[in-house]
C-alpha cells in the first residue's frame, strides 16, 4: 500500500510539473507575438490561436522549470525575413538568443543589450545595419557574435564596462570605423577577439595587451597602422594571430618565445621590414606562418630542429637574399612552401632530396639556375604534387634525362623561362598530371602523342613556343576533357598556383577556377584541325591562334557544348565558318581573323555579340560585322551577245589586276603577320621589354578628370605612387579588358583602378562605354565612377573601392581561409537543393519579396531554373521565354495540359 501511495504521489508531481511547464508566461507570450509580427511570414509550429499549446513547446524555445519562463530562443538558420524586434527585450530571463543565418533587417535594439541574464547573443549572418549601440549593460554575457552584417560606426568603448565575463566578441565583416577603442582591456575574460574585415584604422591601444586569456586575435583586412608593440608578447596564450592586409610597418617584435601555444601567425600584405625575429624562427609551436608581401630582407634563417610543428611556410614577395636555406628539409612536417618573388642566388640545394614531407613548392621569379639539377633533386621528394618554377633558369635547356621520375606531380608550371629543347619523355610517366604550363618558352620539336594517354590532364598550355609538326590526333583522346572530373584540389587557399603574363597583361588564377583548356597558340603547328576535337565535351578553351594550320574548320566543333573561347586566328584555314557553331551557347570569345575563309558569317545567337575584329583578314567572307553583303545566286542579269566579248576582255583585265594586287597585298599581310605574330611576339616576362609599363611613367603633369564633386584634382605621379607603379601585389581582380588595382589616393580615398588592355579598338570602345554609362547612372547597386585618364595607349578608369571583392571572385574563386568574409556558395546548386527541399521561398531576395505575389515569384524562379538546365538543348528558347513572361499570372504555363 505504501509503495502504491508513493507511486501515485510521484505520478501526480510529474504531471503537475508538466502542467506548470506547459503554461506560458503572459509577458513572454506577448513578446514572442510581437517578434513574429515583425516577420514577413509566420514561424512554423508557433500557434498563438490554440489554447491547448504552450510557447514552451514551440520549436526553438526552451523554458525554465517552474515558473515557466523563456530562457532560450534558438532560431538559427531558419531563413526567415523581417525586422529585428525590440520586443525581444521583454523576455526578461532570456539567456540565449540565436537568430543567426536569417534575413533580419534594422538596427540592434538598445534594450536588447540590457538583458541582465543574457549569456549568448548570436545575430551573425543577417542584414542588420545601423550603428553599434554605445550603451551596453550585459553583466552575464559570454558570447557576442554580430559578424557578417552591415553594422557601421565605431566599436563602443563601453562594451566591457559592465560585461567583464565576455569570452567571445566577434564583429567580423561589417563596416565598423574609427580606432580600436580604449577599454577592451577591461574584458579580462576575453578568449576570442575578431575585428577582421572592417574599416578600423590607427594603432592598437596598449590596454589591448592586458587580455592575457586571449586565445584568438583576428585583425586582418582593416587599415591598422604603426609598429607592432613588443607588449603583444603579453598575450602569451594566443594560438591564432592574424594581422594580414593592414598597414603595419617596422620590424616584427622579437617576442614570439613568450607565446606558449601560437600555432597560426599571418602578417601578410603589410609593410613589415627587417629580418625574421629569432624567437619566431625558433618557435616550436608554429604550424602555419605567412609573411608574404612585405619588405622583409636579409637571409632566411629558420631553426628547423626547433620548428617541429611547421606545416605551411609562405615568405613570398619579400626581399630575402642569398641562397635558398639548405636546412628546410629538416622541418619534418613542412608540406607547403612558397618562396616566390625573392632575390635568391644559386641552385635548389641538394639537401632537398630529403624533403619527404613536401607536397607544394613555389619558387617563381627567384632567379635560381640549373633546371636539370633542380628536377634531379626534386624527383626525390616523393610526395611532391605541385611545383611552380616560372621565371627562372633563363635560356637553359629543358632536361631530357629519361630517368627523371616525378610520379606524383599533379601540377607543373615552368613558364616564361625561355627554355629551349623538346618536351621531355619523362613527363609521359606523370600519370596523375592535371595541369601543365610550359608557355612563353623557346621550346621546339613536335608535340608528343602521349599527351592523349594522360587521363587526368585537363589544362595544357604550350603556347608561345616554337613547336612544329601536325596537331597530334591523340590530343582528342584526353579522357578528362571528354567525360572526366576536371576539378582540382587547392594545395592551400593561399598558394599562388598560377601567375603568368600573356599578351593582354598579367593574369592570376587559382586552381579551382582553372577551366579545361588547350592553349597551343603562337607556334609553328601545321596540318588540319581534327574533326575528333568535337569529342572533348568538357573543353572550355581552345586556342590555336598564330600557327600554320590549314584545311577547313570542322563542323564537329559545335559538339563542344562547354566551349567558352575558340581562337583560330592567324592561320591558313579555308572553306566556310560552319553554321553549327552558332549553337555554342556558352561561346563568349571567338576569332577566325586572318585566314582564307569564305562564304557567309553565321548569324544569330552568340555570333551577334562578336566584334568585327573576329572576322577581319578574310577577304572572301561576307554578311554581318562590317563586311560586304553576300551576293544572291538568283536573278543574275544576262549579258547581250554583242557585249559579251567586250565584257569578257574587261573582266580578264580586271581579274589580272585584282589578282596581282591581291598577291602583293597577301604577301605584305603575310610578312606583317609573320613578323608580328610569329617571332616578334613580345614576351611580356622579358624584363628588358617594359615599354608598356613605362608609358604611364613618362609624364608627371597629366590631370585625372574626376566626376565626384568631393574629389580633388590629382596628377598621374600620385596615381602611380598610390599603386606602387601598378605593382602586381596591388592587383585585386582581373576583368574582361584588364586588371584592377587597389589604390589609396593622396586625399585618403580608397579606390579601384582598372587598367584596360587588349586590342586598341576594343579597349577604346570599352573605355568610352564605361565613362558614358557610369557617369550618368547613379544607383546603389552600381559601382561609382570617380575618374578616368587617357594617355597614349593607356586607359584608366577609377572606381569607388568595394570592400568585398568582385562578383567573379565570389562565384568562382572564393575558398574558405587567413580571413573568409561571406561563406562561399555555389548559387545554382544551392537554389536547386532548396527547391528539392521545398524551401523555394527562402531563395527569393528579401528586398523584393512580396507575400501577395509569392506564386508569381516562384514561377519566375521556375523559369530561371529551366534556363539553367545542365543540358543546353533542354533549355527554353527566347521566344518561349517571352511567351511565359508575358503570361506570368497563369500558374499553369509551365505545365500545359
Amino acid at each position: 500500500m505504501t509503495v502504491f501511495v508513493l507511486f501515485m504521489i510521484l505520478t501526480f508531481l510529474r504531471f503537475s510539473s508538466r502542467a506548470q511547464n506547459s503554461t506560458c508566461n503572459s509577458n513572454d507570450l506577448e513578446a514572442l507575438r510581437a517578434f513574429m509580427h515583425n516577420l514577413d511570414s509566420p514561424l512554423e509550429g508557433w500557434d498563438f490561436n490554440s489554447s491547448s499549446s504552450s510557447c514552451c513547446d514551440w520549436p526553438g524555445i526552451t523554458c525554465s522549470s517552474p515558473p515557466s519562463r523563456v530562457i532560450k530562443l534558438e532560431l538559427g538558420d531558419r531563413r526567415f525575413f523581417g525586422n529585428l524586434s525590440e520586443s525581444l527585450a521583454n523576455l526578461e530571463l532570456l539567456k540565449t538568443l540565436n537568430l543567426s543565418r536569417n534575413y533580419l533587417k534594422g538596427s540592434i535594439p538598445l534594450s536588447l543589450l540590457h538583458l541582465p541574464q543574457l549569456e549568448i547573443l548570436d545575430l551573425s549572418y543577417n542584414l542588420i545595419s545601423g550603428t553599434f549601440p554605445s550603451s551596453i549593460n550585459l553583466p552575464s554575457i559570454r558570447v557576442i557574435n554580430v559578424s557578417e552584417n552591415s553594422i557601421g560606426g565605431a566599436l563602443p568603448a563601453e562594451i566591457c564596462s559592465n560585461s567583464t565575463t565576455i569570452r567571445v566578441l566577434n564583429v567580423v565583416d561589417n563596416y565598423l570605423t574609427g580606432v580600436v577603442p580604449l577599454g577592451l582591456g577591461n574584458c579580462t575574460s576575453l578568449e576570442e577577439l575578431a575585428l577582421a574585415t572592417n574599416l578600423i584604422h590607427g594603432a592598437l591601444p596598449e590596454d589591448l595587451y592586458r587580455l592575457q586569456k586571449l586565445n584568438k586575435l583576428f585583425l586582418q583586412e582593416n587599415n591598422l597602422s604603426g609598429q607592432l608593440s613588443r607588449l603583444i608578447g603579453n598575450l602569451s596564450n594566443l594560438a591564432r594571430l592574424d594581422l594580414s592586409l593592414n598597414k603595419f610597418s617596422g620590424n616584427l617584435p622579437d617576442v614570439f618565445d613568450r607565446f606558449v601555444g601560437l600555432s597560426y601567425f599571418s602578417a601578410q600584405s603589410n609593410s613589415f621590414s627587417g629580418s625574421i625575429p629569432a624567437s619566431l624562427a625558433n618557435s616550436p609551436t608554429i604550424a602555419s606562418l605567412s609573411l608574404r608581401n612585405n619588405s622583409l630582407g636579409d637571409t632566411i634563417v629558420l631553426n628547423c630542429s626547433a620548428m617541429v610543428n611547421l606545416v605551411s611556410l609562405d615568405l613570398a614577395t619579400n626581399r630575402f637574399q642569398g641562397e635558398i636555406p639548405a636546412n628546410l628539409p629538416s622541418c619534418k612536417k613542412l608540406r607547403m612552401m612558397n618562396l616566390a618573388r625573392n632575390h635568391f642566388t644559386g641552385e635548389i640545394p641538394q639537401s632537398f632530396q630529403n624533403f619527404q614531407s613536401l607536397t607544394s613548392l613555389s619558387l617563381s621569379n627567384t632567379t635560381i639556375t640549373n633546371l636539370t639539377t633542380a628536377l634531379d633533386v626534386l624527383q626525390h621528394c616523393r610526395n611532391l604534387t605541385t611545383l611552380v618554377l616560372t621565371l627562372n633558369f633563363r635560356g637553359e635547356m629543358m632536361p631530357a634525362n629519361p630517368s627523371f621520375e616525378l610520379l606524383k606531380l599533379k601540377t607543373l608550371v615552368i613558364a616564361s623561362c625561355r627554355l629551349t629543347g623538346d618536351i621531355p619523355q619523362w613527363l609521359s610517366r606523370c600519370r596523375d598530371l592535371q595541369l601543365l604550363d610550359l608557355s612563353w618558352n623557346r621550346m621546339g620539336g613536335s608535340i608528343p602523342p602521349w599527351f592523349g594517354n594522360l587521363s587526368s590532364l585537363f589544362y595544357l598550355d604550350l603556347s608561345n613556343n616554337s613547336f612544329t609538326g601536325n596537331l597530334p590526333k591523340e590530343l582528342t583522346e584526353m579522357q578528362s576533357m571528354i567525360s572526366g572530373n576536371v576539378s582540382m584540389v587547392e594545395p592551400s587557399p593561399d598558394f599562388p598556383l598560377f601567375v603568368r603574363k600573356n599578351q593582354y597583361g598579367l593574369k592570376y588564377k587559382m586552381a579551382m577556377s582553372f577551366p579545361p583548356t588547350l592553349e597551343l597558340g603562337n607556334n609553328f603547328l601545321t596540318g588540319p584541325i581534327w574533326p575528333e576535337f568535337g569529342n572533348l565535351k568538357r573543353l572550355h578553351v581552345l586556342d590555336l591562334k598564330c600557327n600554320n594550320l590549314s584545311g577547313s574548320i570542322p563542323s564537329t566543333l559545335s559538339l563542344l557544348t562547354s566551349l567558352e573561347t575558340l581562337d583560330l586566328s592567324f592561320n591558313e584555314l579555308n572553306g566556310t565558318i560552319p553554321r553549327s557553331l552558332s549553337n555554342l551557347t556558352f561561346l563568349s570569345s571567338f576569332s577566325v581573323a586572318h585566314n582564307a575563309l569564305s562564304g557567309t558569317i553565321p548569324s544569330g545567337n552568340q555570333f551577334a555579340t562578336f566584334p568585327n575584329s573576329s572576322f577581319e583578314g578574310n577577304p572572301d567572307l561576307c554578311g554581318d560585322h562590317g563586311l560586304p553583303p553576300c551576293r544572291s545566286n538568283n536573278n543574275v542579269p544576262r549579258l547581250s551577245t554583242h557585249k559579251s566579248k567586250k565584257a569578257r576582255s574587261v573582266a580578264i583585265a580586271v581579274g589580272v589586276g585584282i589578282g596581282a594586287g591581291t598577291i602583293i597585298l597577301a604577301a605584305l599581310v603575310y610578312l606583317i603577320v609573320l613578323c608580328s605574330c610569329k617571332r616578334k611576339v613580345v614576351d611580356p616576362e622579358n624584363e628588358d621589354a617594359d615599354a608598356t609599363e613605362k608609358n604611364l611613367a613618362e609624364i608627371s603633369s597629366l590631370v585625372i578628370l574626376c566626376q565626384n564633386k568631393e574629389s580633388k584634382e590629382i596628377i598621374l605621379d600620385e596615381l602611380l605612387k598610390s599603386t606602387d607603379d601598378f605593382d602586381q601585389s596591388n592587383i585585386i581582380g582581373c576583368g574582361g579588358f584588364g586588371l584592377v588595382y587597389k589604390a589609396i589616393l593622396p586625399d585618403g580615398r580608397k579606390v579601384a583602378i582598372k587598367r584596360l588592355s587588349g586590342e586598341y579598338f576594343q579597349i577604346e570602345r570599352e573605355f568610352q562605354a564605361e565613362i558614358e554609362t557610369l557617369s550618368r547612372a547613379q544607383h546603389p547597386n552600381l559601382v561609382q565612377l570617380q575618374g578616368y585618364c587617357k594617355y597614349k595607349n593607356d586607359r584608366l578608369l577609377i572606381y569607388k573601392y568595394m570592400e568585398n571583392g568582385s562578383l567573379d571572385y565570389w562565384l568562382h574563386e572564393k575558398t574558405d581561409g587567413p580571413s573568409s568574409p561571406k561563406a562561399y556558395r555555389d548559387m545554382i546548386s544551392w537554389v536547386i537543393r532548396m527547391k528539392r527541399l521545398g524551401r523555394e521561398v527562402e531563395v527569393l531576395d528579401p528586398f523584393v519579396y512580396d507575400k501577395q505575389n509569392t506564386q508569381v515569384m516562384l514561377t519566375v524562379l521556375e523559369i530561371a531554373c529551366l534556363c539553367l538546365r545542365e543540358n543546353p538543348k533542354a533549355r527554353p528558347c527566347t521566344l518561349q521565354l517571352v511567351t511565359w513572361l508575358d503570361n506570368i499570372d497563369s500558374v499553369s504555363i509551365l505545365h500545359p495540359g
